[in-house]
């Protein structure tokens, strides 16, 4: 946020402290917009979601000038203060951001977190009042700004990470949480035609709580195997929160993966500072470290590690030790915490992190990025240029691919299964391998007929 915001803020609203009560409070799901004794009741979050487009339509209607001017924040909030002018109530979700003078603000996924004229104002007392926390996710009553004010503060806190704000102070912090190994799988096997999904859910199990690496050579398909891990995930696990973060990609790929897949797509493109794609990651981090606090499973797909350490590498301080490829000792850190935080736990829910590594882009640091974090997972998913240059999909080396500790996720009869499979597989190229998994499992609808038509030859 620039500095001359945070001083109008700090004019302004350091003064302003909104009313607050912990009476009855009532976990929301502001979805819709309702009407509440004849009063309109405005969800601020369905305003995001909504295009340009629609929003321009809808100010029209209600009288406001110089649509066209304005941008997509600024028409959402023109629209509330008009609304706000009309006796409506206003209700607000986003994940809380605190600064540094003690008070915060709700950003908005939908514009990934980014500072915008329609973030909600936090006051330090609220904060203080409910125990919360950067990456909260935190919905309630908004009154609109007074005079002389900015932004629309917080009148009332009703929901803290979707569940009573009571909760918040027994919660136990993430790094006092038991990291276990995963001992439940996430089901990949959602349509019979996907037989990557299928494939990696026999072969290489992901479980609750995995740390994942894909390690990817260019245009080898690991764009498309994330959106399918989603869709398996979203499909076969509706209660499990799925986030994408999408770091130093194309803009186009970015909306492709927003239409593409039911979950929350997080973004900072190319051509973003590299402050951005680590305010970005940091962020989503937070949210999820919270949320697993509450008892809630999460999936984080990343895409991808190498060019979140890349971003790094250019935000940390110069150590002075400079590391082949031109890496700072010290740049690593952070991208191995943001990895590493990936982990069951004993207490609360469980973080999986899938990450995508980039090898063999002929860059020296890609390569030195890659050879840090090997190791540091407990799966990983190797892709083969071979098998994608003989339009072989997906192009899994099943040879180095595999997750440890994978008895906890398979039954006594898959281990068996498995076992024998890859003692057929092993004398055999990559190529043969895939080849003949495709044509074997492509001639059954699941992995359980499939391993049923191995018994019987």
């Amino acid at each position: 946020m620039s500095a001359t915001i945070k001083k109008e803020v700090s004019e302004s609203q350091n003064d302003t402290k909104p009313t607050t009560t912990k009476e009855n409070p009532e976990p929301v799901k502001a979805k819709v917009v309702k009407k509440v004794n004849n009063i309109d009741k405005l969800d601020i979050s369905e305003l995001g979601k909504k295009t340009i487009s629609e929003l321009a339509d809808q100010a029209r209607s209600m009288g406001i000038e110089g649509i066209n001017s304005k941008t997509k924040p600024d028409l959402i909030y023109s629209i509330l203060e008009t609304q706000t002018k009309k006796d409506g109530l206003l209700f607000a979700s986003g994940v809380l951001e605190v600064l540094q003078e003690g008070y915060g603000f709700l950003r908005s996924p939908i514009y990934n977190y980014l500072p915008g004229p329609d973030d909600i104002y936090i006051s330090p007392s609220q904060i203080r009042l409910f125990g919360l926390r950067t990456g909260d996710t935190v919905a309630g009553q908004v009154r609109p700004p007074k005079e002389n004010e900015r932004f629309f503060a917080l009148l009332r806190v009703e929901a803290v990470n979707f569940e009573n704000p009571d909760t918040v102070n027994n919660r136990i912090l993430f790094d006092n949480l038991t990291p276990l190994y995963p001992e439940s799988r996430l089901n990949l096997e959602w349509d019979a035609s996907k037989l990557s999904t299928r494939i990696v859910n026999l072969l290489t199990p992901i479980g609750k709580g995995q740390r994942g690496l894909i390690v990817a050579p260019p245009r080898t398909g690991k764009t498309i195997l994330l959106q399918e891990f989603a869709n398996a995930i979203t499909s076969n696990h509706p209660q499990v929160v799925l986030i994408v973060l999408l770091i130093d990609e194309r803009p186009e790929e970015v909306t492709d993966m927003s239409r593409t897949v039911d979950g929350e797509v997080i973004s900072s493109t190319f051509d973003e500072p590299a402050e951005r794609h680590v305010q970005v990651a940091e962020m989503v981090l937070d949210k999820a470290k919270r949320l697993v606090e509450h008892k809630k499973d999460v999936v984080i797909l990343l895409d991808s590690i190498t060019r979140l350490a890349r971003a790094y590498n250019q935000v940390v301080p110069t150590s002075g030790k400079v590391l082949s490829g031109g890496v700072d000792s010290n740049a690593l850190q952070k991208p191995k915490r943001f990895f590493g935080a990936a982990r069951n736990t004993e207490e609360g829910g469980s973080l999986t992190i899938l990450a995508t590594a980039l090898v063999d882009t002929g860059s020296r640091m890609d390569e030195v990025i890659f050879e840090e974090f090997k190791g540091t997972g407990n799966m990983e998913l190797h892709l083969d240029r071979k098998m994608v240059e003989r339009r072989i999909f997906p192009a899994i080396d099943i040879k180095k691919s595999g997750t440890r500790k994978e008895e906890l996720l398979l039954n006594e009869e898959e281990i068996q299964k498995m076992w024998i499979l890859r003692q057929v597989l092993n004398p055999m190229t990559n190529i043969e391998t895939m080849e003949l998994l495709l044509d074997k499992m492509g001639k059954t609808k699941t992995n359980a007929a499939f391993l049923k038509s191995m018994s019987n030859g």
